[in-house]
């Protein structure tokens, strides 16, 4: 028994010396991470805090001895970024000195390989980095990214942003693990999703008019916000292609109705919309909730033989479907020669915007009235990540923490007070935009000193901090009256979506070819008179068999699923 007693003694002292070890153990890792993630050394030595964003994050010991080199491309209009003010301001707000290595954006596309691949070479950071959801899974798995999810109490900006908005989160978490590898852009003025605009020379209408050659129309609706039924529009086309409206004594040089094709802005997309379609350059769109493909609908097809028709006779130019978004903006400069054209705003495309009024879209043969909705995105993912091999990652994701308080952003956006904006703030305690150098147009002076990348501008920042440039303020006026009202209410882009690795593959395998089936086709329609009811049948079946439209949108439906449920 007294045996017994002295190995149960025994046992528990072994039970509770292990117990205590353990404890001890926890603890120390616990110190550890502290330490490693902005606990008592940083503190102590280095000064390090991220509570208070209106402090430096760093003492003046921490300001000479931690540094960052940052790897950017930038616009070959911008300074280097070691020399733009407010990223020297943001120096002396931080006491956190970076490095900026600045690339052009065709260098960096041809290095971004090579720089994830060699972990002896790597910068702290990219800026600009433009990583895919599929990039990211693959280099988080191998441990080259820093998880910026177990560093968010060191980012109160960017921490209470993902709090209010489940949705910014969602489309940035990594599905592989849960967790965030990059910061995002997000700059939400709701002018992305509808790219498109519709504008028709007034004069020329006038003149169509006059000659009796348009059905229920006056000149004196040609204003802004003027809505035609497509008969009518055909009848103004018509009369452009017949005439010489620019008065130059020849009648070859007139552009009845003019965009780029498959541009991000000022494409063809609304001229689906005549159909009630809601197209865009993917034809993907969510409608009540479900991945809908618009090329999927019979009224595709009767859309696509519509516009055909008109490019037959002469009335969309033919040249809309070859020409880049410079030739386009070139040929609208000086003698007039657009009777009518779809882009985001006139003043860009045509020397004298005043000519030109802005129309809701087009009723179409049946009635239909709507217009494209844009997967462009207000939200980019992917713009800065971190290397795993960043000594002090807590002191580098605080310092950027500061470009999303929503005054650092405009400049980040814009350019610094003192350069664009005032000193001094309005009566509301918004910026000011200061009067624009001589010679020196808004967007050389933005470009010049700014670095765009990672910023918060949203509703509190255009009613509270910074005043949205007037053209912006125009655009959105316009997408009011003109293309807002247009979009039913079940109708949505398609978000940023995070995918698995297997939904990845499946993208991989299928969606260019998709794709590219899709635009060959298109292109030959529009081009060559249409398509025939047999020649529709095949491209079905095929859409349905080799290029896996199915599984495609099965990927896309579990991925936005996910992301509206938030998993």
């Amino acid at each position: 028994m007294k045996n017994a007693k002295k190995w149960i003694a025994l046992l528990l002292a072994v039970l509770l010396a292990l117990s205590l070890a353990a404890c001890g153990s926890d603890k120390k890792d616990e110190g550890d991470k502290a330490t490693a993630q902005g606990g008592s050394s940083l503190t102590e030595t280095y000064g390090f805090q991220w509570t208070d964003t209106s402090k430096p994050i760093l003492n003046e010991k921490g300001a000479a001895e931690i540094s960052f080199t940052i790897y950017s491309s930038k616009n070959a209009s911008a300074l280097d970024y070691n020399d733009m003010k407010i990223l020297n301001d943001l120096r002396a707000m931080t006491n956190v000195q970076v490095n900026w290595e600045n690339v052009s954006e065709s260098v960096y596309s041809q290095q971004k390989n090579l720089i994830f691949g060699n972990p002896e070479k790597r910068p702290d950071a990219i800026y600009h980095a433009g990583m895919s959801a599929g990039e990211i899974i693959k280099y988080a798995k191998r441990k080259v990214l820093v998880s910026i999810s177990d560093y968010l109490d060191y980012m109160p900006n960017f921490k209470k942003l993902l709090n209010e908005r489940p949705d910014i989160k969602n489309q940035l978490v990594n599905t592989e693990d849960g967790k965030i590898y990059s910061l995002p852009r997000i700059e939400e003025m709701g002018l992305l999703q509808s790219p498109n605009l519709l504008f028709l020379n007034v004069n020329w209408a006038k003149a169509a008019i006059e000659a009796n050659a348009v059905d229920g129309l006056s000149a004196d609706q040609l204003v802004d916000g003027l809505q035609l039924t497509s008969a009518q529009m055909e009848q103004l086309l018509t009369y452009f292609r017949d005439h010489d409206m620019n008065g130059n004594g020849k009648t070859d040089d007139e552009r009845p109705l003019s965009f780029v094709y498959n541009n991000w802005q000022g494409n063809q997309c609304d001229l689906y919309g005549l159909f009630g379609l809601n197209d865009n350059l993917e034809h993907r769109v969510i409608v009540n909730g479900k991945v809908t493909y618009t090329v999927q609908d019979d009224r595709f097809k009767d859309a696509t033989n519509f516009i055909a028709r008109w490019v037959q006779q002469g009335l969309i130019d033919k040249v809309s479907f070859e020409q880049s978004q410079d030739n386009f903006l070139a040929n609208g400069k000086g003698l007039e020669t657009y009777g009518a054209f779809y882009w985001w705003e006139s003043e860009t495309v045509v020397s004298n915007a005043e000519n030109y009024i802005v129309c809701k879209p087009m009723v179409g043969p049946n009635g239909d009235q709507t217009i494209c909705v844009s997967n462009n995105p207000e939200i980019s993912t992917g713009e800065v990540i971190l290397f795993s091999n960043c000594k002090y990652p807590e002191v580098l994701l605080a310092y950027f923490d500061r470009y999303y308080d929503p005054t650092i952003s405009a400049q980040i956006n814009y350019g610094p007070i003192g350069i664009v904006y005032e000193e001094k703030l309005d009566e509301k305690g918004m910026l000011v935009q200061k009067p624009l150098p001589a010679g020196v147009t808004s967007d050389e002076l933005r470009l010049q000193n700014a670095p765009l990348g990672i910023i918060n501008l949203g509703e509190y920042a255009w009613n509270n901090v910074v005043h949205m440039e007037p053209r912006a303020q125009l655009r959105l006026e316009r997408l009011q009256l003109c293309a807002k009202p247009f979009v039913p209410a079940g109708v949505i882009p398609c978000p940023n979506l995070q995918f698995t690795l297997e939904e990845l593959n499946t993208l991989s395998n299928y969606e260019t070819n998709l794709n590219d089936y899709i635009r060959t086709n298109l292109i030959s329609w529009l081009m060559n008179g249409g398509v025939s009811d047999s020649d529709w049948a095949t491209f079905q079946g095929n859409l349905n068999g080799r290029v896996n439209l199915s599984g495609i949108q099965k990927v896309y439906q579990t991925a936005y699923d996910r992301f509206v449920n938030g998993k």
